[in-house]
C-alpha cells in the first residue's frame, strides 16, 4: 500500500488583462491563484487485485484582474474531481495472465469563462479494460466512456465546448524486448 499527498499555493503574477485605458490593448497587471491538495492512495488488495484512488481539491481564483471580478473562479477548473481504478489478474491455471479492470473518473463542475456567466456541469465517466500477460506478450482492448456519456470536459469560448469522447474501443498488442 502507498499513499501519496501533495498540497501546493500557485500564484501566476503579470497576467495579461484589458487595458482600461485602450480596449484594444491588454497590459501585464493581471494576476491569478491555485491552491489545493492532492491525494492519492494504491495497493494490492489481494494478489492480483490492484485499487488506485485519487481525489484532488482545487481553488483557483483571480486575485487581480481589471475587467473581472476578484474571486472568480478560473475556467476549466474543478473544485473536485476523483478517480478510482482497479484491475485483477488471474494468478494460476489455464488463464493465467487474463485480466480487467474497470475505472470511475469524476470531474466536477467548473466555470467556462473568467467572467463566470457559463458553468459546465459535473460528470462521471466509466472505463473498463481486457488484457492478457504472458511473459513479454501483452494485448489489451480498453473500452472508454462504456455508458456514452455526453458531458462538456472544457469551453475555449462559449461558442466552443470540447465534448466527452464518445464510446471508444482501442485495442493494442506489445511485446518487451
Amino acid at each position: 500500500l502507498s499513499a501519496t499527498l501533495a498540497a501546493y499555493h500557485l500564484t501566476r503574477t503579470n497576467v495579461l488583462t484589458p487595458d482600461p485605458n485602450d480596449r484594444n490593448r491588454s497590459i501585464q497587471t493581471g494576476e491569478q491563484r491555485s491552491q489545493g491538495i492532492e491525494f492519492e492512495v494504491r495497493g494490492e488488495i489481494l494478489p492480483g487485485w490492484d485499487v488506485t484512488a485519487a481525489y484532488a481539491y482545487t481553488d483557483a481564483e483571480l486575485t487581480q484582474d481589471n475587467t473581472f471580478p476578484v474571486g472568480n473562479r478560473l475556467p476549466n477548473v474543478p473544485e473536485n474531481q476523483a478517480s478510482l481504478w482497479t484491475t485483477y489478474t488471474i494468478q494460476e491455471g489455464a488463464l493465467e495472465g487474463l485480466g480487467f479492470g474497470l475505472g470511475l473518473f469524476y470531474l466536477g463542475a467548473r466555470q467556462a469563462n473568467l467572467d463566470n456567466s457559463l458553468e459546465l456541469g459535473d460528470y462521471l465517466r466509466t472505463d473498463a479494460a481486457l488484457y492478457y500477460r504472458r511473459d513479454r506478450f501483452r494485448a489489451a482492448i480498453n473500452f472508454r466512456n462504456i455508458f456514452d456519456i455526453d458531458a462538456p470536459v472544457a469551453a475555449f469560448s462559449e461558442l466552443f465546448v470540447q465534448r466527452t469522447e464518445p464510446f471508444t474501443v482501442v485495442g493494442s498488442v506489445s511485446w518487451e524486448f
